[in-house]
């Protein structure tokens, strides 16, 4: 089974519990995800559990690249930008190497507050399949209530900071990784 998406824009939209931004369940039970060309623009989100993030199971196939979530207000939001490769619904799962290739994410103008039992940031890439060219850029997230938490999580994430960040992410690895994983798995066509 494929899942694919291409050329989606997604803009002026006011989102509440338990509604966010989210790509995702891609590659459950093992199938190939195609999804690429999305662009979120101009949004609201509130009091949700997620903000923009996109979710992998492990043990698919195929790719997300050319995301592009800007101008995105958050207000009170536990997790406001998040990819995750290792995602599971269950108490556990198990680790699987293969995992959808995730490139060219792009989070521009992303500010407002964050819900403190959390970091605002999150990505969680896959040990065999690195994320590749993500880019940060005017992003400002402060706790709703509370101290700032200035602890992003990053695991095998590749990219940039083109501007100062609010909290930095400094956790974000220059350059490509050694081994993004034997590509052809990862080809949509």
């Amino acid at each position: 089974m494929i899942h694919s998406s291409i050329c989606i824009v997604i803009y002026c939209i006011y989102l509440l519990l338990p509604i966010y931004g989210s790509i995702g369940s891609l590659g459950v039970h093992n199938s190939k995800a195609c999804v690429y060309n999305i662009t979120a623009r101009n949004l609201v989100i509130r009091e949700s559990d997620n903000g923009v993030r996109i979710k992998t199971w492990q043990g698919g196939s195929g790719s997300v690249s050319n995301i592009h979530f800007e101008n995105i207000q958050m207000e009170n939001v536990r997790n406001c930008m998040m990819i995750d490769q290792y995602y599971c619904n269950a108490k556990s799962c198990s680790n699987q190497t293969s995992a959808v290739y995730i490139n060219d994410i792009s989070f521009r103008n992303i500010k407002g507050t964050y819900d403190v039992r959390n970091a605002p940031v999150r990505f969680a890439c896959s040990d065999a399949v690195a994320c590749t060219n993500i880019t940060l850029s005017e992003v400002e997230l402060l706790p709703h209530e509370g101290e700032l938490l200035d602890d992003p999580f990053c695991w095998n994430a590749y990219g940039v900071e083109e501007t100062v960040t609010i909290p930095p992410v400094d956790c974000l690895n220059d350059g490509e990784p050694q081994n993004v994983g034997e590509l052809d798995n990862y080809v949509c066509s």
